[in-house]
């Protein structure tokens, strides 16, 4: 039971963390206007150059294998729904750490999908 929170944990918290540090590095890196290979593989050069590129993919491994440790445990019925939670912390870290504007209505979506975690989630049994 524990370690299925520490994987949930993980997977949740972890995993998006991590999609966060991949957004903030591509901000940083900046958009790609032209398509030529030498064009792209400077992105790709600046990409790997990124700290923050480094640390997305680190706390997204985690996360991915965390996954893995909750299909082996538990019913995937439970735990894809269950992860869903993973916007209403994505649309936290989009406020808080990337500094965006989240309007009522996406707060209003991510209230829906998190009343329908906790459906998924009292209906575990």
């Amino acid at each position: 039971m524990i370690t299925n929170a520490i994987f949930y944990f993980f997977v949740v918290v972890v995993g998006t963390g991590g999609e966060m540090c991949v957004s903030r590095a591509t901000k940083l890196i900046g958009e790609v206007h032209d398509f030529s290979p030498r064009s792209i593989a400077r992105h790709v050069g600046r990409a790997l150059a990124q700290p923050w590129m480094w640390i997305a993919v680190t706390m997204m491994a985690f996360a991915f294998f965390s996954l893995l440790g909750m299909l082996a445990t538990t019913k995937a019925s439970f735990v894809y729904p269950s992860t869903a939670v993973s916007y209403g912390v994505g649309a936290l870290g989009g406020k808080f750490f990337l500094k965006e504007d989240v309007t009522p209505q996406r707060w209003l979506g991510v209230a829906v999908i998190c009343v329908g975690v906790l459906l998924v989630i009292i209906g575990k049994g």
